[in-house]
């Protein structure tokens, strides 16, 4: 991204952002509500564009070329996505129909490579006995991992991620971050980039962060030279400590003298 700038209705969400993601990195973009932090991930996942600036995904250039064609090489899993997951599709279909970069299944046909990479991609996620139940069905928890073996598909270069452990409670949620981790620990895996609120949710083996406030970057780096207590407390108005231990983050407030 190249000075990137997004409005709507008068409101500026993101306001000149610069920003490189290589192959091989992991990203945590991490802000206060209201940062612009889906809207930032929406646009490198090529599911919007921007008022202006310049957005290149997987060298190709947002507007100068096919959409639908470069979805195809980007994993999105995003609250938004799932919402337009028909609640009566079946587990196995709301993942394969990833291989057309659509939702709700219809008349286009499957390989049986593809149903076998579904299958594979459901017991990489521990959800294997799922692929018969409907999506709406789903605890939040399950849902998840759908959207995530979901994203894993295309078997994309780019996995965007927009806040995955959202609302699961303690078991789900370390449950989720462990295979996320082994994602982000794979040598051949995509380039990643995962929302979250919370530092607790980053899963080992996530090299970068990007903090967000208000629209703009308030730093982006090496995690362990942006994600500290002094730039957290300056981002978030409140005094906030920040450690590390074995690979996992985790914040507390500081309560005041």
């Amino acid at each position: 991204m190249d000075a990137v700038t997004v409005r709507r209705d008068g409101t500026t969400l993101l306001d000149g952002i610069s920003w490189t993601i290589r192959d091989g990195e992991r990203w945590v973009v991490i802000g206060p509500n209201g940062a612009g932090k889906t809207t930032l991930v929406h646009i490198a996942a090529g599911r919007t564009h921007p008022t202006s600036g310049t957005v290149s995904v997987l060298e190709e250039v947002l507007g100068f070329t096919d959409m639908g064609e470069l979805r195809h090489r980007i994993g999105l899993s995003s609250a938004v996505l799932a919402e337009a997951i028909p609640p009566h599709e079946s587990v196995l279909d709301c993942v394969v129909t990833a291989a057309w970069a659509v939702t709700g299944r219809w008349r286009e046909a499957y390989a049986p490579a593809d149903l076998h990479r579904a299958h594979a991609l459901l017991i990489q996620m521990g959800i294997s006995d799922l692929a018969a139940r409907t999506f709406g069905t789903l605890s939040e928890g399950e849902r998840k991992r759908v959207q995530i073996a979901r994203a894993l598909m295309p078997d994309p270069e780019l996995l965007v991620l927009d806040e995955p452990a959202a609302g699961l409670d303690l078991g789900a949620r370390e449950d989720l971050i462990g295979r996320l981790g082994d994602l982000a620990g794979d040598p051949y895996g995509p380039a990643m980039v995962l929302v979250t609120h919370h530092v607790e949710e980053i899963p080992r083996g996530f090299t970068h962060c990007l903090v967000l406030a208000r629209g703009r970057a308030v730093a982006m780096g090496p995690i362990a030279e942006v994600l500290t207590s002094e730039l957290l407390t300056r981002t978030y108005g409140i005094g906030i400590s920040v450690t590390n231990s074995q690979g996992r983050w985790s914040a507390r407030g500081i309560a005041s003298s």
